[in-house]
């Protein structure tokens, strides 16, 4: 099954993910608390999936997804966003990010996702 890297800034969304996750016999590679961290997590776990909210301090996801892409064109990478992001999801779609899901998460929706963008 997928290994996930998890970033989110807030460590609830986080804790949410990471719990929808495991409940369905998905690894969580790791997690990262901002854009930076996630360039160098990815680097370092290369997990098959990454979970990227939009708005982090240090480096937003927009700017991660072109980064680990450069290190990874294959990433597969799932936008995490708000209600209302949709400018900024478009733009993370265009960046390279393979799909998007909206906070507050819904179990389905995540897994759905995930499967979608593992194959």
């Amino acid at each position: 099954m997928a290994r996930v890297l998890i970033v989110d800034d807030a460590a609830f969304m986080r804790m949410m993910l990471k719990d929808i996750l495991t409940k369905n016999g998905i690894e969580v590679a790791g997690e990262a608390v901002n854009g930076l961290d996630a360039v160098e997590k990815y680097r370092e776990l290369q997990p098959d999936v990454v979970t990227m909210d939009i708005t982090m301090p240090e480096m937003d996801g927009i700017t991660a997804v072109k980064q680990i892409r450069t290190i990874d064109p294959q990433a597969k990478i799932i936008m995490c966003s708000a209600m209302g992001q949709q400018p900024m999801v478009l733009e993370a779609i265009q960046a390279g990010a393979k799909d998007f899901i909206v906070k507050p998460f819904q179990p389905d929706r995540v897994m759905e996702s995930i499967r979608k963008v593992v194959g």
